[in-house]
Order: structure tokens, then sequence, then C-alpha cells
């Protein structure tokens, strides 16, 4: 455990200080929190008092919010520790590793249904968020080569997507220069429309993102319906549209428990697809991968090559230096698991989301909104006249450790707020049990003795962004907020 205190300089500031409890008999003086301290100490130490503080983070075991993996075998643990000190950029040193890496690529490329008489296009990145960016840069340079060479202005590129896309897509448009049309939401579709983003579309669009798993409630968008309306689209005017399929969650998860389903490259439109290792990819954070369906989706002038530490190595990324550890992460479950193990994996946390909504589906007070038919992913919302809302259920099962997220819906359904309980493995049927347990007991307690109006959020998350017409978010009357990944 910490003790904190306080010490005032000459000059009368207080200078926030940590005093170690276990440690201070090792040690004679307070530890600065803010600066660096002056002299050293035993690691054994610096080990407990760091190890004592983040006992105060959640357990990631009841950390329900999150998407991303909290479990790995302990082989994988100890391939990673192994490997943690090994920089993934450097190719000459680590040949190996690039080796597994280009494995990876072809194995997904693969499972995503390319074409198999040549080598996967794509490459590991630090989560999808890099993994979208690249995506996007590849859809507007590819856009805006095809615009020089007709003689055309390329000075006003626009990206068509839901408003239920993560945060990351507005940061693209945002920091490369790219108008975003948001398809806005309604009360009853949390999800993109065909038809209203068709109607967004014009000869300055670089691309429609398809997102295979919502955040907000684990829906998989209509991507095979996106592709036909574009087909038909890109026929009647000319352009040529490509559709990018956003499957930070679902790329995992769809091609083991629906393989008939279409959404990847089998459609003709989708171009590239980006997902999420870390997440059903079941990787600690964090690794993305990012694939295209062919070379010529990747334009060749965002492709350096490089020339460092004894090699000339081909690179395309937004970072430099990362570790290794979880390229190794990710191979060590490809070859461990294999499509059997995927499937059983992804059909076991299928199941216990559906028995998670059967039984919020007999609760008094709550409705089920998304069932985990996409994504192993509940939602619900509190059901009308009772005198509480998502907000308070949410602080309620904090109180038991679980972290279960309570928000707002996108533009323009922000009248709907929800809860989201994300399975993953680790909740087994019978933490499940426990879990819908203490979800009655917080509803008879919060009927039973209704709290003060909504009370901020545990998990504050960013703002949804405001519609293609620019308008600002509505007020909070509960947080407002962007679902957590």
């Amino acid at each position: 455990m910490l003790s904190r205190k306080i010490q005032l300089t000459d000059a009368g500031a207080a200078t926030p200080q940590l005093t170690p409890t276990y440690a201070s008999r090792g040690l004679s003086h307070p530890i600065p929190r803010n600066e660096l301290p002056t002299g050293s100490m035993d690691p054994r130490d610096a080990y407990q008092l760091i190890h004592d503080e983040l006992a105060l983070d959640a357990n990631p075991a009841l950390n329900l919010a999150t998407f991303v993996t909290t479990y790995m075998d302990a082989e994988a643990d100890r391939l990673m520790a192994e490997t943690v000190n090994k920089n993934a950029i450097d190719w000459d040193e680590y040949p190996q590793t690039v080796a597994l890496q280009d494995r990876c690529v072809n194995m997904l490329s693969r499972l995503f249904n390319a074409a198999e008489h040549h080598d996967g296009v794509g490459t590991a990145t630090v989560g999808s968020s890099e993994a979208i960016h690249l995506a996007g840069l590849a859809m507007k340079f590819r856009w805006r080569a095809a615009r020089k060479a007709a003689g055309l202005p390329t000075d006003t590129p626009n990206i068509v997507m839901g408003a239920n896309v993560q945060v990351c897509w507005e940061k693209f448009a945002r920091y490369f220069d790219v108008e975003p049309r948001y398809v806005a939401l309604t009360p009853t579709r949390f999800v993109i429309g065909v038809d209203e983003a068709m109607a967004l579309v014009d000869e300055h669009t670089i691309g429609v993102v398809g997102i295979l798993g919502s955040t907000y409630t684990g829906e998989y968008e209509p991507i095979a319906e996106l592709n036909d309306a574009l087909v038909e689209l890109c026929r009647d005017k000319g352009w040529d549209v490509p559709i990018h399929v956003d499957a930070a969650s679902g790329g995992f998860v769809a091609p083991f428990l629906q393989p008939e389903l279409l959404w990847d490259f089998r459609l003709e439109r989708v171009r590239s697809i980006n997902v999420s290792g870390h997440k059903f990819g079941l990787v600690y954070p964090g690794v993305g991968w990012i694939i295209w369906r062919q070379q010529a989706d990747l334009p060749q002038e965002l492709i350096f090559e490089v020339d460092y530490l004894g090699g000339s190595h081909a690179n395309f990324g937004l970072n430099f230096s990362r570790g290794a550890s979880q390229i190794v992460g990710q191979y060590y479950n490809f070859i461990r698991l294999g499509h059997e193990g995927y499937t059983a994996i992804m059909r076991a946390l299928a199941e216990t989301a559906h028995y998670i909504a059967a039984q919020c589906a007999k609760l008094d007070g709550v409705q089920v909104i998304a069932g985990g038919t996409d994504l192993p992913v509940v939602c619900l919302r509190v059901a009308e006249g009772l005198p509480f809302d998502v907000f308070a259920l949410s602080d309620r099962l904090r109180l038991r450790g679980w972290v279960v997220p309570a928000y707002r819906m996108a533009a323009d359904a922000e009248s709907v707020a929800v809860l989201r309980i994300v399975v993953r493995e680790g909740l087994s049927r019978d933490m499940a049990g426990a879990l819908l347990e203490d979800l009655r007991d917080a509803i008879a307690h919060l009927t039973a003795t209704p709290p003060s109006p909504s009370v901020p959020s545990a998990m504050p998350v960013p703002p949804t962004p405001a519609s293609k017409a620019g308008r600002v978010p509505m007020a909070k009357t509960g947080p407002k907020t962007k679902a957590v990944c």
C-alpha cells in the first residue's frame, strides 16, 4: 500500500510525495511524484511502490467495457516476455520476426478470401488505429492519382461512414484533410443506412467505410448491401469508389461463426480490411493488421525503402520502432489454435453472450437492444418509467467491481442510452451468472431507493463526432459518450 503526504517547499507550495509503507524500512525519504528522484532505490522497493498503486485500477477480469484481450496462455506469456526486447523494425537483425509477421499477413489475407495466387499485401500495426490511418491514406492517394491522371482537381476528398465509427476515423479525416461525411443513426437503426450512405457519395469520395462489429452494439453493418449499391452507383456514374471494412472486432469472429457471410474480399468493392489482433485475435494490446486485396490497392508512393542498420527494406507505417512481442503472440495464437481452436473459442463466447441476453430479457427493468447475434456483445437499455437510468445502473454495478459502461448512441440517436457487456475469454458461465445476480440486485436496489438525477459515468470517453452538417453534439442530460473499445 502507499500512503500519500503533502510536503511544503520553501516557497510554501504543496509538493505531492509518495511515502512507501512496506518499503519504508529500506528507504529513509519520500519519493517525489512529479519529478525525477535525486537518488536510486532497490528494485524490489520500486516494484512494490508501483504494484501497490496499480491495485487502484479495475480488475481486468471484471472489465466488461473493453474488447481488448486480458488473458493469454502461459506459454504465450513466456514467448512474449522473451521477445519484449526485440525491435520489430530491425529487420536485418531480427529476420525471423519479420518472417512471422509475413506469415500472419498471408494467413489473414487468405482468411479474408483474397486471391491465393500471390503473397498477402499488408502489415502489422499498432492496433487498428494505425491500420485505419494507413487504409485511409491508401484510398486518398489512389483517388488523387486517378484524378490527376484525368486532369481533374484533387483538393476536396471526402469519406463516407456511419456516425457510429470509432473516433480514429474522425482523427484520420482531420489529420489528413479529408471531409468526413457521416450517415446519422436513428432511434431504431444503430448502424449505417445503405441508401443514406449512397446519397453522400460523389466523384470526390475516396471510399465508404463499413464496420464489421459496431462498438456501440456489436452489430455488423450491411457490407454486402453497401457493395451492391456501390457497384450500381459506380457503374452508372463511372466512379471507382472502394469499400474499406473496419473489422477491428468482427474480423476474428465472423470467419469462424458465420463463414458464409459476405463482407470480405469476395465482394468486388472491398479493397482493404483492418483487424485488431488484440481484440478477438486474442493477443494482449497492442497489435493490429491492415490487409489489402492486392498490390494495386496500395499505392507505391506510400512505401518507403528504408536503409537502416545494414539493410534496405520496404516500410509502410506511421510508427517506426515497436516491440516484436505482440507479433509473436499473434503468430503463436494462429498456429496454436488454428481454425478449430478459434471456432471453439468464438462459439463459447457467443453462447455466453446469448445466455446473458436471454436471462436479461427475463428481468423486469431492462430491455435487450443487441443480444450477441453478431459480436459476443450484449447491449441493454433501462425500461421506461423506472426511477433510474443506465448511468446509475453502471455505477451500482461498479460497487461490486464490474465495469459495465453506459453511454448514449451516436448522432442522431442520442435519445437512446445503453449498457454494454463485452464477452471475452475469462468471462465464464459461472462469472456470467454472478454478473446477472448483481444486475438483479442493482435493479432491485435502484427501484427501491431511486438515485438523484444522472451522475456522470465512471468511464468517460471521447464525444461522438458531429454530423456532416457540422451539428454540435447535444448537451448532456446524462453522459454523452462514445462507446469504449
